[in-house]
C-alpha cells in the first residue's frame, strides 16, 4: 500500500454539501475503516482527520 502524504490545514471551505457525518475511525486488517449510509455509495467524499 502507497504511503500518502498529508497537509496540516487548519481550515477548509467547501460549497454545496448535502451532508456531513462524523465518525470514529476503527480497524480492519490490517488497515482502517470508516463506516457510511449506503446511500453515499458511488459518491465522491472527502474525509477530514482532526486531531483529537
Amino acid at each position: 500500500m502507497r504511503k500518502i502524504n498529508l497537509k496540516e490545514k487548519t481550515e477548509v471551505k467547501v460549497t454545496g454539501i448535502v451532508g456531513f457525518l462524523e465518525k470514529r475511525v476503527t480497524a480492519f486488517g490490517n488497515g482502517a475503516k470508516v463506516d457510511c449510509p449506503k446511500e453515499f455509495i458511488g459518491k465522491r467524499v472527502y474525509l477530514i482527520i482532526c486531531r483529537g
